[in-house]
């Protein structure tokens, strides 16, 4: 271990990112961007690279700094960004661990083996000014697998959060605090995830064995979305509360598609050309298979932004480029990027006020090789700028907007950068 972690230490230096020239004055968003930043291309498989994600802030016209970076300390365990309160104050972070031992079983026999004593996964709510975390996940413990935490729409109290019980992935909800933890799936044996609460916080949507249900936010009332399809996947509810999207169809070969709250009104609104709808994020062999990109909501609801395949021209590769698309029936989709060959864009995310998309791009970097990292691009006049500049064996993933403009405390700012 000692071995692994000198290697690894000379690796993480020899990879450091090289600093962009300061663009002029208000080229960039104005607000901070969360996100995960890990290596890529470290030998031994999945676990040898995901165990140095860090969960990271970029603030505006600052340098990436890692956010509650002891959680990190213990060998084997990693952060990653999860989300953000409404009020911007505090910021959601997963932290995991896993057993070497169990890494090697998994990446031999090339399939997870969750179990207690050799996975730890927790939620952590990291106040912004202070930079303390707190456990949410492990008040009155349901689970050593807890994952997908968020506050509850219209009930600052309350938040929702998805548990690993006896091997089966259930909907859970509980009090801030972490206490008064209640399953919502009830008697359900299926395997839940993707779990969200409607905006006035009365209804739940989760996919469960890749079948979308809607229910009450005690669990009650469940109702079933009737696609006809066996893959229905990552429901999310849109501003107004008024339409649910999804992707739906054959395994790697789903879209987008959406319905009306009350389950009528189902409509593919897109296709992805090809596109399996995952993210490779490593450059070695991966057993598991990349991260899945789904479609998102407009700021405003008004339109679902989505990644769909691009076939080059004349042999040049193909591309995953950006689109958007209205609710109105039979609307064509308008394509937002046009890249090079061989460039690939994933996970999309309108800013709140709807003037940047933030968004991943695996794409040639300036030191030779691919990279993956973040980009932004103006809605109002299509123009594209680059948040962070890892080289290639690096990747910034997964960006979440601030919700609200405000600033870290002293004990975050003042955090070095990786």
């Amino acid at each position: 271990m000692r071995r692994f972690a000198a290697m690894l230490f000379v690796l993480l230096v020899a990879a450091l990112p090289v600093r962009a020239a300061d663009p002029p004055p208000g080229a960039l968003p104005d607000r901070a961007i969360g996100y995960t930043e890990h290596a890529t291309a470290l030998p031994g498989g999945r676990w040898a690279n995901v165990v140095t994600g860090r969960a990271m802030l970029l603030v505006p016209g600052g340098a990436p700094r890692p956010l509650a970076a002891d959680l990190a300390a213990e060998p084997g365990s990693w952060t990653q960004f999860v989300g953000w309160f409404p009020d911007g104050k505090t910021a959601i972070i997963g932290r995991a661990w896993e057993s070497e031992a169990n890494a090697r079983y998994e990446e031999e026999h090339k399939t997870f083996r969750f179990r207690a004593g050799d996975w730890l996964y927790d939620t952590h709510l990291v106040d912004l000014a202070t930079g303390q975390a707190e456990n949410v996940t492990a008040v009155e413990r349901v689970s050593f697998y807890n994952t997908g935490v968020f506050p509850w729409p219209g009930n600052p109290g309350r938040l929702g959060f998805t548990a690993l019980i006896d091997g089966i992935s259930k909907p859970f909800a509980m009090d801030r605090d972490g206490t008064n933890k209640t399953d919502l799936a009830r008697d359900s044996t299926g395997f839940a995830y993707g779990f969200s609460g409607s905006p006035d916080g009365r209804r739940i949507a989760y996919h469960e064995n890749y079948q979308v249900w809607l229910a009450d936010a005690d669990g009650g009332q469940r109702q079933k979305i009737d696609t006809g399809h066996p893959f229905v996947f990552a429901p999310t509810w849109s501003p107004d509360g008024q339409w649910l999207l999804f992707v739906s169809g054959e395994h790697y070969d789903c879209h987008p598609h959406v319905v009306r709250a009350d389950g009528t009104g189902l409509r593919k609104i897109g296709d992805r050309n090809g596109y399996r709808g995952v993210m490779e994020f490593l450059d070695v062999p991966d057993f598991h298979g990349g991260s899945s990109d789904v479609p998102v909501w407009s700021h405003d609801g008004q339109k679902v932004v989505f990644t769909a395949r691009v076939a080059g021209i004349d042999g040049a590769a193909a591309t995953v480029e950006l689109f958007d698309v209205g609710l109105e029936e039979g609307e064509t989709p308008a394509r937002l990027t046009t890249s090079r060959p061989g460039t690939l864009h994933s996970h999309p995310r309108p800013s709140p006020d709807g003037a940047w998309l933030l968004y991943g791009s695996h794409r040639d970097a300036p030191g030779g090789g691919k990279a993956r990292n973040l980009f932004a691009r103006a809605r109002a006049d299509g123009r594209e700028v680059q948040l962070t500049h890892l080289p290639a064996g690096r990747a910034a993933m997964h960006g979440h907007w601030q919700p609200e403009n405000v600033s870290p405390g002293p004990a975050v700012e003042g955090t070095p950068g990786p």
